[in-house]
């Protein structure tokens, strides 16, 4: 997510590190619903076992409902920060944290009543229900049923919102969160197995999750900003073979665990590299440290791309720096 949050040049960024215009979806689309798809792992090995080891149900819940809200009111301070930083027309209230949030908060509390068959039952007659929301207004930007229900909640505090027409599209949204809270509750089945020892169901769930997003692309397109029963399927059986694949080898085979460090301090890189980026802005200093230090002699011998992918990767290592050097020393952020 820094890598392809970060370019110095949004002019002239490598295609895989873009989202899709609208339908599709590159590796870039990948990134968000991974994150999700963990959110719900975490849930499965984290909060599940605590509820099997007899903790009590209130705190539980309390607990859940605390972690959640002030993930959302992370989003919420650095969607300010950023309104003051960027000078933008007005506040935006959605974003990825909110999300991440909201899912936590519905999805938590889930998987530790429902079981496992009704997990299956309620993801199934998420994607399906959203399906038979959205075919029928068709998924044309703006005009798509979660874009008229954001606005009409919402407006003008969305990511994109025109006052001449009063139509407007947040790919944050809160109505098409459904269909990602099905994702979080797939990574809480892929966290079970995992835990109980079924590694191998990961391969097997991976690979029907891709077939049948694939298919279901033939009726529903693949779109991240709509967030598609077809993208949610397609996208979470690519989590589920990076999580079965990482397992194997980290796990298994003792691969070093090179992401370690930006695991456990997943808040701060992210809220940490939101802020830098936010204060640079401000300052007027990110084109003059991408001018001098990348595009001023990369360009001419390289071209554009180069230079601004240089960037993005400089900027990741700057943070992976940072969470090493925390991990080194035992310092964990958590919210």
């Amino acid at each position: 997510m820094l890598l392809v949050n970060t370019p110095g040049d949004w002019g002239h960024v490598y295609a895989p590190l873009l989202h899709a215009p609208w339908h599709g979806c590159t590796p870039t689309d990948l990134v968000f619903p991974f994150f999700l798809f963990v959110v719900g792992v975490s849930i499965a090995l984290g909060v599940a076992p605590r509820a099997e080891a007899g903790a009590a149900t209130a705190a539980l819940h309390r607990a859940i409902a605390v972690r959640g809200l002030r993930i959302v009111a992370l989003g919420l301070l650095l969607h300010l920060v950023a309104w003051w930083a960027f000078d933008t027309p007005h506040y935006r209230v959605w974003g990825v944290l909110q999300r991440i949030g909201l899912c936590f908060l519905v999805a938590a509390p889930l998987a530790l009543h429902l079981k496992p068959r009704t997990q299956w039952a309620l993801v199934a007659a998420l994607l399906l229900g959203w399906w038979v929301l959205l075919a029928p207004a068709g998924y044309a930007p703006l005009h798509n049923l979660a874009d008229r229900i954001d606005t009409a909640l919402f407006a003008p505090l969305l990511y994109r919102y025109d006052p001449g027409t009063g139509l407007g599209h947040d790919p944050e949204g809160l109505v098409s969160t459904l269909p990602a809270i099905a994702t979080v509750l797939l990574g809480v089945r892929a966290g079970d197995w995992l835990r109980r020892g079924r590694p191998q169901r990961l391969l097997g769930m991976g690979i029907a999750m891709l077939v049948l997003g694939a298919l279901w692309s033939l009726a529903m397109p693949f779109n991240k900003a709509l967030w598609t029963s077809s993208y949610a399927l397609w996208t979470a059986g690519w989590a589920a073979l990076a999580l079965w694949l990482l397992h194997l080898l980290i796990d298994r085979r003792g691969w070093p665990a090179v992401g370690r460090s930006f695991g456990v301090n997943a808040i701060t890189a992210y809220a940490g590299s939101a802020l830098m980026v936010c204060l640079l802005a401000a300052s007027g200093q990110w084109g003059a440290v991408y001018g001098w230090a990348f595009a001023g002699w990369m360009t001419p011998r390289f071209g554009p791309y180069v230079p601004s992918l240089a960037f993005a990767l400089c900027f990741v290592a700057l943070w992976w720096g940072v969470v090493r050097w925390m991990d080194a020393r035992g310092w964990r952020v958590r919210i």
